[in-house]
């Protein structure tokens, strides 16, 4: 297991340099940042030329992107056009984000794994079917229009909520946020469920721990779920990284000043230190997340090893 993880982790090595180059050249084809910052009147060349100088901005693409690098390795992100650090920023964004998507992931565990084992164990029933019917309408409306409906409804008309979280986005805040943003994933997790559920039930060793007399809850939490699990937790683990980047609609519609906020701000004014600076550490979210979830299936498999 240990040699695993070392050969998982200098395999991150690359990845990472990979997708964070992809990362800085896609920003710094958006468009010239410093005819972002000067806003609709255009910058005069003298102080373009010194924006240009002071940001590093003269420079060829490739030494900005290990100039970068290397101020990564040490903590440093960069300033924003704002003169305030991305460390800062990222110390107010992400707390709030990671809030949010731990509300999310919640839902998506506790309803998704929940409907789906009922409806695969009850497969081809009214409840099969109801289900099916309301995870298909869920998957087939986009986030925003589910996020503005319960905006209206929970929030403006019955005033069971707050239309917009306050600043400090406490989790009692983020439930329904947190809801909009997993409805989509929270669908898929309970389809995924089920067909797992409903194949691994005629699977050989289900019918031989029933013909050994094992009750029926042991069977299904000892031996059927646990196997049909892997395919969820390899969606879920993957889900995380994108949950906390693909925020933007749902922090936008409830004024959450969190990661997808920033993001969108740093799109919106070409802040390209911003944008690299977030994405960044998403990526090793994404890489994290991905190794926890490889260790994880030895866990809820005994006949994986890893060597």
């Amino acid at each position: 297991m240990g040699r695993y993880v070392i050969r998982r982790l200098l395999q991150m090595i690359p990845v990472f340099i990979g997708a964070t180059l992809l990362i800085f050249l896609m920003v710094n084809v958006m468009g010239d940042p410093i005819a972002g910052l000067c806003g609709d009147r255009q910058c005069d060349p003298a102080t373009a030329t010194q924006l240009r100088r002071e940001f590093g901005l003269d420079k060829p693409v490739w030494q900005q992107y290990a100039t970068y690098m290397g101020n990564v390795f040490t903590g440093d992100f960069g300033t924003a056009f704002n003169g305030q650090a991305v460390t800062e920023l990222m110390s107010t964004a992400f707390p709030v984000t990671i809030r949010l998507t731990i509300v999310a992931i919640l839902f998506e565990v506790v309803i998704g794994i929940a409907l789906g084992v009922v409806t695969g164990l009850r497969r081809g029933r009214p409840v099969d079917t109801g289900v099916l019917l309301i995870t298909l309408v869920v998957i087939s409306v986009p986030t925003f229009v589910t996020g503005l409906l319960l905006q209206l409804l929970l929030g403006v008309k019955w005033g069971w909520i707050s239309p917009s979280v306050s600043s400090e986005a406490p989790f009692d805040e983020l439930i329904v946020p947190g809801l909009v943003l997993a409805s989509v994933s929270l669908a898929y997790v309970t389809r995924l469920t089920r067909t797992s559920i409903a194949e691994n039930r005629r699977a050989d060793y289900v019918r031989t721990a029933i013909a050994k007399g094992l009750p029926r809850r042991r069977v299904i939490t000892r031996h059927l779920l646990r196997n049909s699990l892997i395919p969820v937790v390899t969606f879920i683990g993957t889900d995380i990284g994108a949950l906390m980047g693909g925020a933007i609609v749902t922090e936008r519609i409830f004024n959450i000043h969190g990661v997808g906020f920033q993001l969108y701000q740093g799109i919106l004014r070409q802040n390209t230190q911003t944008v690299v600076g977030f994405v960044t550490v998403l990526v090793l979210v994404f890489l994290v997340a991905n190794l926890l979830v490889d260790l994880l299936y030895a866990v809820l498999d005994p006949r994986i090893r890893y060597a």
